[in-house]
């Protein structure tokens, strides 16, 4: 009985990695097939081959079609790169704060405005009446602004997942430093920041990435193609593509259209690549912080 339950032990765990390499191979196949098809020629998935892990027909061409206007495409990266990361650091700063004071058991009306964030969770109040809030009453419609002021705090799931973890946070803390005559700003930016890294970090890559693929944001309120986000214009592109490959070898007049060279099927590819790398490339940074915080704030308290 003894030696059965050794082998039972020690084969549990080759079990769990097998299991665990399984999932990851799940997980980054598709990530690999998406980057072999836009090096694949268009021809080659056209003809019905399918996808492979290997490019068959090694080509640029989609890359190429991506590019082929770099300054629109680096005008874009610029544009979401500065309102996902300034929207990004906005919000944890203020629902980090709003959830301090609402973790806080000496403040009076903490119940109350916990009940009307958490309240707002559940009702919203639809595209129509805020897309009139924001263009009529703001102005801020076809602005930059567009993009940062409507999420500045947060969200309330956030600030859910921030009052937890300060929750869970030693009263002792907050005791001594009031003893000291630190205020409430300093007890927020010199303890509990400090303290609250691991949920600092995952709720801003959270919301970093939400922000980054926003799309409908540029869809809905803008109209200057100059403050188009990456992922809004990737899909534009997508759009011009797909109406050019429409016209292939078609006749208007005395003029003939060959577009047939036109990838339309790598260059889908090719985009979710170029949309999707920032992020994979950042994400290492912060997976560390990333189970562990968002564990602690979801279920302690």
């Amino acid at each position: 009985m003894e030696v059965r339950k050794v082998e039972r032990k020690s084969l549990f765990p080759v079990f769990l990695h097998l299991f665990f390499i399984l999932m990851s191979a799940c997980f980054v196949l598709p990530l690999v097939v998406v980057i072999s098809a836009s090096f694949t020629s268009e021809e080659w998935l056209n003809a019905g081959h399918g996808l492979s892990l290997i490019p068959h027909e090694f080509t640029t061409a989609a890359y190429q079609a991506v590019f082929s206007n770099s300054e629109r495409i680096i005008r874009a990266y610029g544009v979401t790169i500065t309102q996902a990361f300034l929207g990004t650091a906005l919000s944890c700063v203020i629902a980090g704060m709003a959830a301090y004071a609402l973790s806080r058991s000496n403040f009076q009306f903490r119940k109350v405005l916990t009940g009307v964030i958490f309240f707002t969770m559940l009702f919203s109040a639809g595209m129509i009446p805020t897309y009139i809030i924001y263009s009529k009453y703001y102005g801020i419609s076809n602005t930059f602004w567009i993009y940062i002021l409507p999420g500045m705090a947060g969200g309330a799931w956030y600030t859910m997942v921030f009052r937890t973890f300060f929750k869970s946070l030693p009263e002792s803390l907050f005791e001594s430093a009031h003893l000291d005559g630190a205020s409430e700003l300093t007890i927020f930016f010199r303890i509990v920041v400090p303290l609250s890294t691991p949920v600092f970090a995952s709720v801003g890559f959270m919301i970093l990435v939400a922000k980054w693929n926003d799309y409908t944001t540029s869809m809905i309120y803008i109209r200057d193609e100059d403050l188009y986000t990456l992922q809004y214009l990737l899909q534009r592109m997508m759009d011009e593509a797909k109406f050019l490959k429409s016209l292939s070898q078609s006749v208007i007049g005395n003029i003939t259209l060959n577009t047939h060279n036109t990838p339309s099927e790598t260059l889908r590819y090719a985009m979710c690549v170029v949309a999707a790398g920032p992020m994979l490339l950042i994400f290492p940074f912060f997976q560390k912080y990333f189970s562990q915080g968002l564990t602690i704030g979801a279920v302690k308290g």
